[in-house]
């Protein structure tokens, strides 16, 4: 069994901001397959179930503030008893530029505090990331405020297209091995 998580904060007011992104992927990828819907659940997140090229895949979003993602992703992991290599985490990037995604098999949290959370709990860094880009602030704005504010209109394109890719990113994971999605996705 492979899960995929996609991070974010809960509630309206969160919906369509950067930091959210890992949710957004996953909404697109229930709604692509016809799959669904995301149940709330004693994981601290909603999940489901699904099946895809004969492969068992458990969808998550956490329902912890980000900083708190590993609370969420631990116990569920833990009860499916899903390895953490078998784990791939979607989300936001400030290092890339909005509208670029990025796979990797492994790492540090690189300053993210949901990827923090997740080593933390975890006890491990490997697992399998997918980062979407989504710019770095080029004002005065703090990190902050940027990652929980919306994108504008003039990346909305370009936020839909990573979105896109990373949808497909996620349904060629579980038909091929990580290495060679990284390298379609990567190049």
């Amino acid at each position: 069994m492979k899960c995929i998580v996609g991070l974010g904060n809960p509630g309206r007011k969160y919906k369509k901001t950067r930091h959210n992104i890992g949710f957004m992927v996953i909404d697109e990828l229930l709604k692509r397959n016809a799959w669904g819907p995301l149940k709330k659940d004693k994981f601290q997140g909603k999940h489901v179930i699904e099946h895809l090229h004969g492969d068992k895949v458990v969808l998550l979003q956490p329902q912890t503030y980000m900083n708190l993602s590993g609370q969420s992703v631990k116990p569920l992991i833990d009860f499916y008893e899903i390895d953490p290599g078998d784990v791939l985490v979607i989300y936001d990037d400030l290092d890339l530029p909005t509208g670029r995604i990025r796979l990797r098999q492994k790492g540090g949290h690189g300053g993210h505090n949901g990827i923090r959370s997740l080593i933390d709990h975890l006890g491990t860094k490997e697992f399998k990331r997918l980062r979407i880009g989504v710019g770095r602030p080029t004002n005065a704005v703090p990190v902050v405020d940027y990652v929980l504010g919306t994108f504008p209109k003039s990346e909305e394109e370009a936020v839909s297209e990573s979105i896109e890719n990373a949808v497909h990113a996620c349904e060629r994971w579980l038909e091929k091995p990580f290495l060679e999605v990284m390298n379609e996705f990567n190049s």
